[in-house]
């Protein structure tokens, strides 16, 4: 290990290599999740959109990459995701997807108390109890994820030029 001007170098230990265990255990939780998403009716676009903004936020190169990949298969449009992360200043997103974004943001960032309260209380207006739960849950899970692959520094990969 040298040191840099911004500190010690060192290799990150991949976590989920390092304790699979545990890693299958959050893969199992995604499942589920997926699975309680769809059947409080989120479709997979709005639950790619929340893993995105999510990722945004956590600085999660790895998981935006497949994400973003992940929502383009969906059908989500380019458009939209190129201005995710600025979603409150754009129409483009429906009410019930923004009370999903600002729900998504409140349980990644949940230490402020009084965005977390105005969140919820936009998600009662636009979500059902089984998607405002299954919205939570989609945000737990992409936060555990993207820690994960923060804390390990997975790489982002290139794809190939055709």
């Amino acid at each position: 290990m040298s040191d840099t001007a911004t500190g010690p170098v060192s290799k990150r230990v991949f976590v989920d290599k390092q304790s699979p265990k545990a890693y299958q255990a959050l893969v199992e939780t995604a499942e589920a999740v997926r699975a309680v998403a769809a059947d409080a009716g989120l479709d997979r676009t709005l639950v790619e959109l929340i893993n995105l903004r999510v990722s945004q936020i956590n600085g999660c190169a790895y998981c935006l990459n497949v994400h973003t990949r992940a929502a383009l298969r969906a059908g989500e449009t380019n458009q939209r995701l190129g201005v995710l992360a600025a979603w409150r200043d754009t129409e483009l997103f429906t009410a019930r997807e923004r009370a999903a974004l600002t729900l998504a943001e409140a349980t990644t960032e949940p230490a402020n108390a009084v965005t977390q309260e105005n969140a919820y209380a936009a998600a009662r207006q636009a979500l059902t109890n089984d998607e405002i739960s299954a919205v939570i849950w989609v945000a737990i899970t992409i936060n555990a994820f993207n820690r994960v692959s923060v804390m390990s520094k997975h790489p982002v990969r290139g794809i190939p030029q055709q």
